[in-house]
């Protein structure tokens, strides 16, 4: 069976790593005054400068020829045609088809997915202009002026961070409020300020049974029905994103207000299906389809481009060779625009959801390092928070830099600071403070890289090709540690444990280990007649006494 790190090619990058490791990325552009020009790149909006890496001449053409030897180009063909990739699964990865604007078929199971695609995406179409244009009433004859989302995951991580990202396109009458921890101090804070009689609603679960998601909507349509309608008013306010039709319509949803997805869709590379419904409520449907032209745009390029042109292959060779070469355990994203403040928490599940695996496709365990822990938050918070570390400490982390070049009318000077904190950030990190100075022991090293991601302006389009940009990326470092990217059994254990001890709360069993018995004793005396929350029936539980709130806020 092929080895990775038996193969030539890797051998040879470990050699590279020895030979290369004490050079200064500074000297790269003193030798090459180039440097930049060969290692920049625009696609689009986007534009991209790598050339702040420890990389050679050399490396990089090494790194190329590792894609070249990979599975890369048949995997990504695979994945683009509807082909079974996700094996553990038996399932095809199909996100790039809910962004598909051209005319291609996409056969899964013998039938063509897009004329599916596009009756949902007209079904998103014609809800969202309802609600917008206030044609969609609550069950009083009122417009909504709020909108819940339930979900979890890839079911909020995605939509929450595309609204607040875009916050400036945002219809001027509607709120937002996105609630997913099963916490109930979340919801119970974004309910106390609602209107039942003018908030919607939006349950968004794949299959219709996330024990948080239920219990939160359970909760929420408990509240709907305390303070205001009828069983029967349910349907004028609550839909769902799910592909369990009938346990939507069970909860009481309106079988034309389920907005359907499928199975080969995951939930981290959801916010392109109707999971995103939030986002064209948001931004109106043109701005969500412009979100998918911007995804679009990019997998265009993913498919069409040289790997040395190929923007999604050079930043996924490079975290390769930082991970498996260079001993880096982490990734740091920094955006230096307030609005993408929840892009690094998206790119983390996106990342480590993805490839956080120990065994290959064909389950046997790997003997190198797989995908790194992506962590950050925006600049320039982070440069009095955590950037000390990263210019001074014993941790290797490459950054990426994420910012908009356009700024927002009257705040030129503002954007102006920031864009060039990030630039000198940027150049400290490699360059440090060790000029003149090299036996300062207070003195920075430097040496350190960074990516450069520039946006021209956080538009829906553009926002879609970065979001893309990062999924391919992540895409071809599991292609090439020849890992499934696209299964989460991690996160299916933690679920089925909780259910186990949810529903197992009374007894006094010895199938857990002794520190969980132990903790559940603990939990036992605060609830002595505990009913699991996942068997209690949602229904009313009060009178009808209408509870009117102000709503507040933008997107909570």
């Amino acid at each position: 069976m092929f080895q990775l790190t038996r193969s030539v090619t890797w051998q040879a990058l470990e050699r590279l790593h020895r030979d290369t490791a004490n050079d200064r990325i500074g000297d790269y552009f003193s030798h090459d005054p180039q440097r930049f020009e060969k290692m920049s790149l625009r696609v689009g909006g986007l534009f991209l400068d790598y050339s702040k890496h420890h990389l050679s001449d050399a490396v990089l053409a090494k790194l190329l020829e590792l894609a070249d030897h990979s599975a890369l180009v048949q995997r990504r063909a695979q994945m683009f045609s509807g082909d079974i990739i996700n094996v553990t699964e038996d399932r095809p990865v199909l996100h790039t088809a809910l962004r598909s604007l051209g005319d291609e078929q996409v056969i899964v199971d013998g039938q063509d997915v897009m004329p599916e695609i596009k009756r949902t995406r007209e079904q998103i179409r014609a809800f969202s202009e309802a609600v917008r244009d206030g044609t969609w009433k609550g069950y009083s004859g009122e417009r909504i002026r709020d909108v819940v989302n339930i979900g979890i995951g890839g079911s909020d991580l995605g939509p929450n961070m595309a609204c607040r990202a875009l916050l400036n396109y945002r219809h001027g009458d509607l709120n937002f409020h996105f609630v997913s921890n099963v916490d109930g101090a979340h919801i119970q804070k974004v309910l106390r300020r609602l209107d039942p009689a003018t908030t919607l609603f939006i349950v968004s679960t794949k299959t219709f049974s996330t024990q948080e998601t239920l219990l939160n909507a359970k909760t929420a349509r408990r509240w709907f029905l305390d303070n205001a309608g009828e069983d029967a008013d349910v349907g004028a306010h609550f839909i769902a994103a799910s592909t369990n039709r009938k346990a939507a319509m069970e909860f009481g949803i309106r079988e034309e207000n389920v907005f359907e997805f499928w199975a080969w869709v995951g939930g981290r590379y959801s916010m392109w299906s109707s999971i995103g419904l939030p986002i064209a409520l948001s931004i109106g449907y043109e701005g969500f389809l412009e979100l998918l032209e911007g995804a679009y745009e990019m997998d265009r390029h993913f498919i069409e481009a040289p790997f040395a042109e190929n923007m999604p292959v050079l930043m996924a060779l490079i975290g390769i060779w930082y991970i498996n070469f260079m001993g880096a355990e982490t990734q740091a994203i920094v955006p230096y625009d307030q609005a993408l403040h929840q892009l690094p928490a998206f790119l983390q599940q996106l990342d480590m959801e993805s490839n956080g695996k120990s065994v290959d496709i064909f389950g046997q365990p790997v003997n190198y390092k797989t995908g790194p822990i992506v962590w950050g938050q925006t600049g320039s918070n982070g440069q009095h928070a955590f950037f000390q570390l990263l210019h001074q400490g014993t941790r290797y982390v490459p950054i990426d830099f994420i910012a908009s070049l356009k700024p927002e009318p009257g705040m030129e000077e503002h954007h102006f600071a920031l864009l060039t904190n990030m630039l000198a950030q940027a150049n400290a990190f490699m360059e440090g403070s060790q000029k003149g100075s090299q036996l300062d022991p207070y003195s920075c090293p430097g040496n350190r890289p960074s990516s450069t991601l520039l946006l021209d302006e956080l538009t829906p389009r553009n926002l879609g090709a970065l979001i893309a940009l990062y999924e391919h990326k992540v895409f071809v470092q599991g292609v090439i540690w020849n890992i499934n990217s696209f299964d989460q059994w991690g996160v299916q254990l933690g679920k089925r444990i909780a259910g186990e001890i949810s529903e197992r709360i009374d007894e006094r069993t010895q199938d857990f280990d002794a520190s969980t018995q132990g903790l559940l004793a603990l939990v036992r005396q605060h609830f002595p007649a505990h009913q699991p929350a996942t068997q209690t029936q949602a229904g009313r539980s009060g009178g009808k006494t209408k509870a009117k709130a102000t709503s507040q806020g933008k997107t909570s």
